[in-house]
């Protein structure tokens, strides 16, 4: 197919996604959680889903389960009736409260630095440039209230370039005929490259965090296994060729949609160099997935 993009202009979409992601998912990996979920009376799954989806208002719980995708509806839709029976509003000013107190051991002095505001500014500015059409996810963030502090203002404006990234991805998804567990096992499964940088958290983990059973996970590899995108091994199962290509094509579709973001902007890459610094405390904090305190 003919992209919209050019190759460099999706590497740099590619690029920043990689930049940013570990800045907006301190959001639903922070230590804080606990605190947090003792405060609302939600359990992870229905803060998780009240965090993430607040900005969509008080919608019926399978408008959220769609937005979410690869999520079980099993656990987002009961999440969701539970942080709208807490209050969306609290779960809100909640979050960003657990942002800040995650966000400032691991800043430190970075707290006060000026360059917070201005690059949540620029970030801000790039959202608000974005066509939101087919972004239902990003554009009730692009329409909430962002909060005060600088570094949790950040936070909230790389969400919205993160979600509207996300919504694409979702597109491009159904787009390729998988379902919501199709879509992350096939994920999940190693790649027929194997030199192939991916982000992946493992098929427990993504089981724990998705509410997906083993017969889930199992039936929805016989599926495909049956289209020809995946193998059964010793060591469980993982992409055929036509797997790989067909993930290929997911990727890149997905950067095209996303590369809108990034292309014709000269500043592009100053801002994600900007923001690197402050990524990296993050990952260097070892409180993500698959990271160790430094």
């Amino acid at each position: 197919m003919t992209f919209k993009y050019s190759a460099s202009d999706r590497a740099l979409a590619r690029a920043a996604y990689e930049t940013l992601e570990p800045f907006h998912v301190l959001a639903y990996f922070s230590p804080e959680i606990k605190g947090a979920c003792a405060d609302t009376g939600l359990d992870f799954h229905g803060w998780y889903v009240g965090a993430r989806g607040a900005p969509l208002g008080p919608c019926d719980a399978s408008v959220v389960a769609a937005a979410f995708f690869n999520f079980s509806p099993a656990v987002v839709m009961p999440g969701w009736d539970a942080a709208k029976a807490v209050g969306l509003d609290v779960v809100d000013a909640r979050r960003y409260q657990m942002l800040d107190e995650t966000l400032r051991p691991i800043l430190g002095d970075r707290i006060g630095d000026p360059l917070l505001d201005e690059l949540a500014d620029r970030y801000a500015e790039k959202a608000a440039t974005l066509p939101m059409g087919g972004r239902p996810l990003a554009a009730a963030w692009a329409s909430s209230t962002p909060p005060t502090q600088s570094h949790v203002r950040l936070w909230h404006s790389i969400a919205i370039i993160r979600e509207w990234r996300g919504d694409a991805h979702i597109a491009a998804l159904v787009t390729a005929g998988l379902d919501r567990l199709e879509a992350l096992v096939l994920h999940e499964s190693p790649h027929p490259d194997p030199t192939l940088r991916r982000r992946t958290l493992g098929k427990k983990l993504v089981m724990i965090t998705r509410g997906w059973s083993e017969e889930d996970w199992d039936a929805a590899v016989d599926r495909l296994v049956g289209r020809g995108l995946l193998e059964r091994t010793d060591s469980g199962e993982a992409m055929t060729a036509a797997g790989g290509e067909l993930y290929d094509h997911i990727e890149e579709l997905t950067d095209d949609a996303a590369a809108g973001a990034w292309a014709g902007d000269p500043k592009s890459e100053e801002i994600l160099s900007a923001t690197k610094p402050f990524v990296k405390a993050v990952i260097d904090s070892g409180v993500l997935p698959g990271t160790k305190k430094k």
